[in-house]
């Protein structure tokens, strides 16, 4: 069922809380306000709900991927091969899932909204002063909210350098990439990111040529070496060409293909070109100048630690804010800014704790990394005494069952205290994984311990299993 749309012939309606955008920063700082008692309306530009997250992002790139997934593991059952079984599938077919997942979430996500009677005014947001949101839709029908506090949660999109022709049929980029119905054969990424790297593990189990172009000294230098090292062994062991501290000259595209031109003098041409360099912040086109809130070079809208921008009770979550760029991220801010508005319109006793921000890192290459907490470069660098405990895939009798035995969970601990201070982990499922020690590490001290991993009983055969091996593995260091 459609939601009321307010039009600028009925009066303004006043709310307590205008949210601009409906992706995972936008539904949590919705929800987390009209659970609690506050009127909300959100204002979505898009048909649809739920934000690139849902339509161009992490929903319809997981599903391709898992898609790719179920065609590689019939490839590579020797039980199929056996009797002559294989799965040959281009992109437009196994984009089909996606579409149907998407459905689903669209479904799910609306029925939110309705449930909580929180009204959706369709259209592009504008700031016509600090408390008043006007949307236009493309019809040029108009309607206005008004806010005591106003929540941004416009998200990102790809970043597009202005020398780049986008409109070529062979030149994509992250949102793009997604409808190619090109039948391509060998690819480059320019842009070697959490996306970028994504990416190439997908192309690469489509048995796509995948040239990955970094432009700094290492994969994903925000994680723990030993788990970036793993990545890049492994996506060198499946064939992708990974070249690092390259810069970009120029793009030249032709007919048959796109010539990348670096800096170093390399031309690398293939059938296609993925620009996975970078997002920008959708803070374009809000008005934002009417309110004194200025972005930066890339879009991104500065907070405080609060999540409140230079206007007090304008509040910014998500991608637009930039880095971490997760929808899980977007979620919690989104939740944290509603749960400190509510603080500060004087409602102690319903804002409850704020939710924490302390989150896992999700990334979905093949196979997964998943990683929470600090990292042994950091540790050393704060002389922090700490040990490490291992526990390689390949010896978990789990991991042996499934076939999946490449990767590790890692344990990092203090030597003293024995509480753990990071959990990474690379390999299948490793983002389900994670949550085993993300509950542990949020526990308050002593319980946040080693020794919870040593003394549990997990289910055999688990992946879990590896938090016990690990755990033992880094207390046996301590002797």
């Amino acid at each position: 069922m459609e939601k009321k749309r307010i039009s600028m012939t009925e009066s303004i309606q006043e709310y307590d809380v205008v949210v601009i955008g409906t992706g995972p920063g936008g539904e949590g700082a919705a929800m987390q306000a009209i659970k609690n008692g506050r009127s909300v309306v959100v204002v979505e530009r898009e048909i649809s709900v739920g934000g690139a997250c849902t339509h161009q992002g992490t929903i319809p790139s997981k599903a391709l991927r898992f898609a790719i997934f179920q065609m590689t593991e019939v490839n590579n059952n020797i039980l199929f091969r056996e009797h002559g079984v294989t799965a040959n599938f281009m992109l437009p077919a196994l984009r089909r899932r996606a579409k149907t997942v998407i459905e689903a979430q669209v479904k799910m996500r609306t029925a939110f909204y309705d449930r909580n009677d929180i009204p959706i005014v369709r259209g592009q947001a504008r700031f016509l002063d600090p408390h008043t949101i006007e949307a236009v839709e493309e019809d040029g029908s108009r309607a206005t909210v008004r806010g005591k506090y106003i929540v941004i949660a416009t998200g990102a999109r790809p970043y597009r350098p202005a020398d780049v022709d986008f409109d070529h049929p062979r030149i994509f980029d992250s949102d793009t990439i997604l409808k190619a119905d090109l039948h391509f054969k060998s690819i480059t990424i320019f842009g070697a990111g959490v996306i970028g790297c994504e990416y190439a593990s997908m192309f690469r189990n489509l048995e796509i040529k995948v040239n990955l172009i970094n432009n700094r000294d290492r994969l994903l230098d925000f994680l723990d070496e030993e788990i970036v090292d793993a990545l890049s062994y492994h996506l060198r062991e499946r064939g992708v060409i990974v070249r690092h501290r390259e810069i970009c000259d120029r793009v030249e595209a032709c007919d048959d293909g796109v010539i990348l031109h670096l800096k170093s003098g390399k031309q690398l041409k293939t059938d296609v070109l993925l620009w996975a360099a970078g997002r920008t912040g959708n803070s374009d086109h809000l008005g934002l100048e009417e309110v004194g809130i200025i972005p930066d070079q890339r879009g991104n809208i500065p907070v405080n630690g609060n999540l409140q921008t230079i206007v007090p009770h304008i509040y910014a979550v998500g991608d637009v804010i930039g880095p971490p760029a997760l929808a899980s991220a977007a979620y919690n801010q989104g939740r944290f800014a509603a749960s400190h508005l509510l603080c500060e319109s004087g409602s102690k006793e319903s804002c409850g704790p704020a939710p924490s921000l302390d989150i896992p890192a999700g990334i979905y290459t093949s196979p997964e990394i998943s990683a929470i907490g600090k990292t042994e470069r950091e540790l050393t660098e704060a002389s922090v005494p700490y040990e490490v405990g291992h526990a390689h895939f390949k010896s978990i009798a789990r991991a042996q069952i499934t076939g999946q035995t490449t990767g590790m969970l890692k344990i990092l601990f203090h030597r003293e205290s024995l509480e753990v201070l990071g959990v990474h982990c690379f390999g299948a499922n490793a983002a389900e994984i994670i949550h085993i020690g993300q509950a542990i590490m949020s526990q308050p001290k002593p319980n946040n311990s080693l020794m919870y991993f040593i003394n549990t009983t997990f289910n055999y055969p688990t992946m879990a299993e590896a938090y016990r091996v690990a755990a033992l593995n880094g207390y046996n260091r301590l002797f």
